[in-house]
């Protein structure tokens, strides 16, 4: 069985670095960009990255973090057979608490669904 977890960084989190990259930004333009020249230049645009991608990820509607895909060990793969093991309702029952709480998705809830009922 396949379990998709998403994780996202805290707000607060990426609020903190995004206050961090602004000031790494500001000593760029100041400090670095002045005394080493081309190196100044990137040191700069790394810091801009870093602080749009934490303020992106602080203050971002859209942004759902990275999905990471994890496999319990001794569980069977997706696409594989079921196990033999509970009844048709008990697995009807287990698969709708997954989809309840977002480890899967809509699409993996009903093929897996239509599965279960095609082996009644």
């Amino acid at each position: 069985m396949r379990r998709r977890v998403t994780y996202r960084p805290s707000k607060s989190q990426s609020a903190f670095g995004a206050v961090v990259g602004v000031i790494f930004v500001l000593i760029g333009f100041f400090v670095v960009i002045p005394t080493f020249g081309p190196f100044g230049i990137l040191w700069t645009l790394i810091a801009v990255g870093i602080t749009g991608m934490n303020a992106y990820q602080a203050f971002g509607k859209k942004y759902v973090g990275p999905e990471i895909h994890i496999e319990e060990e001794g569980a069977p793969y997706a696409g594989s057979q079921p196990s033999a093991s509970g009844s048709a309702e008990e697995r009807l029952k287990e698969l709708r608490s997954l989809y309840d709480q977002r480890l899967i998705t809509q699409e993996e809830y009903e093929a897996k669904r239509q599965e279960i009922l095609k082996q009644l």
